[in-house]
C-alpha cells in the first residue's frame, strides 16, 4: 500500500512538472472554436475577454487550424474589435496560407496545420486603453477569382481561435 501511495505521488509530481513547463507564460487569453464542417460566410466566431491591464503592451493573434482541404493560397478575414465603451474597429485582413509550390504554411506534421496570424502588435505596440470586456468577431471574406459573390462555405478550416499575449520587452 505504501509503494502505491509513493508511486501515485511521484506520478502526480511528474505530471505537474510537465504541465507547468509546457504552459505558455505569455498567453493572457487563448481560445478556439471548432468549425463543424465548413465555415459559412455568415458564421461569426466571437471571443470575449477582459483587458489584462492598461499599462503593458500586447500582441493579438487570430489562430486557425486547417487541413489539406483548404484550397486557397491566401485567406481574407473580417476582424472586429469591440471596446468596452462601445467603440468598434473593423479590419479586412489578408493572410498568406500557402507557399508558391502550394504547400500549406503553418506548424504541424500531418495534414492539420496551425497558423498564428498577427492582428495587433506587429508594427506598433498594442495597449488596452480601457478596462473591461472586449469582444472580437471573426468571419471569412473569401471569393473565387472573377466572382462577385463570396464563397458560401469555406472548406478546410477546422478551428478558429483568438490569442492575447503579453509582448516581450
Amino acid at each position: 500500500m505504501q509503494i502505491l501511495k509513493r508511486t501515485s505521488w511521484l506520478f502526480l509530481v511528474v505530471v505537474s512538472c510537465i504541465l507547468i513547463t509546457n504552459c505558455d507564460s505569455n498567453a493572457v487569453f487563448d481560445q478556439y472554436q471548432p468549425v463543424p464542417n465548413q465555415w459559412n460566410k455568415d458564421s461569426i466566431a466571437s471571443f470575449s475577454f477582459k483587458a489584462p491591464d492598461t499599462t503593458s503592451n500586447y500582441n493579438l493573434y487570430v489562430n486557425l487550424r486547417n487541413t489539406d482541404d483548404y484550397k486557397f493560397s491566401n485567406l481574407f478575414l473580417i476582424v472586429e474589435l469591440n471596446y468596452p465603451n462601445g467603440k468598434a474597429v473593423k479590419d479586412t485582413l489578408e493572410y498568406k496560407m500557402a507557399a508558391p509550390n502550394g504547400e500549406l504554411l503553418g506548424t504541424g506534421f500531418s495534414d492539420l496545420k496551425e497558423n498564428k496570424l498577427w492582428f495587433r502588435g506587429f508594427k506598433e505596440a498594442f495597449k488596452f486603453k480601457e478596462e473591461g470586456d472586449y469582444i472580437v468577431n471573426i468571419q471569412h471574406a473569401m471569393r473565387n477569382n472573377g466572382e462577385v459573390n463570396g464563397v458560401e462555405n469555406l472548406k478546410g478550416i477546422t478551428d478558429i481561435g483568438f490569442r492575447v499575449e503579453k509582448a516581450q520587452k
